[in-house]
């Protein structure tokens, strides 16, 4: 029987790449650890670990390209499917998401690969918030035209940003294992002469098979093929991980924006307080009744 390789030296990062002497901006990401670490939280079925890990890829990449200190990208992908609302958030160099429904599991497609867009749906929408560190966040949206998710991400760039743009995204799995996770986006900028266009075009069904090739060779390596003869530069490397931003503190200023009507009925209702879990990381947050008094009179102070 013949196995799939796992690719154990490659690790999390994402690759800032320009092609035709700076004409085609570009991103290479592999992030099989960020979407294994994802799974292994969430407990997920291999249908919700690749719909989940596209979304983490896709959003990582977007934000990878922003450029203020501390912003942060939110993307929320609704198409009405089976699998429910998936939700991812990125900065600069980490990532963290969930899925409401972890353990779906449907037919494989005709061509053997997973149902990914049919579990997702597109009778629905992605959103966008950037928080950009500005007095309000620029929010997008744009209809999904297959919930296939790398697809559904070049509408958004086309649509909302008017940004051509050329994206793969795959997660392989083997029953509970992550094998390997990637993702390519290329974006031609204004005056980019037309046969770069087409020879990207021409190229990009390499692309579509990107997990499977990450367990063959690096990212570089494949770079370096795909984009043979279009002069590929690597400007800067990233590492990227999964990471959850929750703490205490926030949990307390989230009970704190529920107001004072609310805390009081928690009070009242939960006389053994209450336990906060984060939706990214599943992380717990024990609050006694002294606790959720001592919030409710900082509430009623503001």
């Amino acid at each position: 029987m013949n196995t799939i390789p796992t690719n154990v030296n490659m690790k999390d990062e994402m690759l800032h790449i320009t092609l035709a002497d700076g004409m085609v901006r570009g991103l290479l990401l592999t992030a099989t650890g960020v979407v294994a670490k994802a799974a292994a939280i969430h407990c997920t079925s291999p249908l919700s670990t690749a719909a989940l890990g596209r979304t983490l890829m896709g959003t990582a990449m977007m934000g990878a390209m922003l450029k203020q200190d501390e912003a942060s990208v939110t993307v929320t992908i609704d198409g009405g499917g089976p699998i429910g609302k998936i939700i991812c958030v990125a900065d600069a160099e980490s990532v963290r998401g969930c899925v409401d429904v972890p353990n779906l599991y449907m037919p494989l497609r005709p061509d053997g690969k997973l149902s990914v867009g049919m579990a997702v749906g597109k009778e629905g929408r992605m959103s966008v918030v950037k928080d950009l560190g500005m007095k309000r966040p620029y929010v997008g949206q744009t209809q999904l035209v297959s919930g296939e998710i790398a697809e559904d991400f070049a509408t958004y760039y086309l649509q909302s940003e008017q940004s051509p743009t050329l994206q793969s995204l795959g997660v392989l799995v083997n029953g509970d294992t992550v094998l390997s996770a990637g993702g390519v986006l290329l974006q031609p900028l204004p005056g980019c002469p037309d046969d770069v266009i087409e020879q990207l075009e021409f190229r990009s069904p390499l692309m579509y098979d990107i997990s499977r090739e990450l367990c063959y060779d690096s990212m570089e390596e494949l770079m370096n093929r795909w984009f043979d003869g279009l002069k590929p530069v690597i400007l800067e490397r990233k590492p990227l991980e999964y990471r959850c931003s929750c703490s205490r503190e926030r949990m307390e200023k989230a009970l704190i924006a529920l107001g004072r009507e609310e805390l009081s009925r928690m009070i009242e209702d939960e006389t053994d307080g209450a336990e906060l879990t984060c939706h990214f990381c599943k992380r717990s947050h024990k609050f006694t009744q002294g606790d959720l008094i001592k919030l409710l009179n900082k509430a009623e102070e503001k």
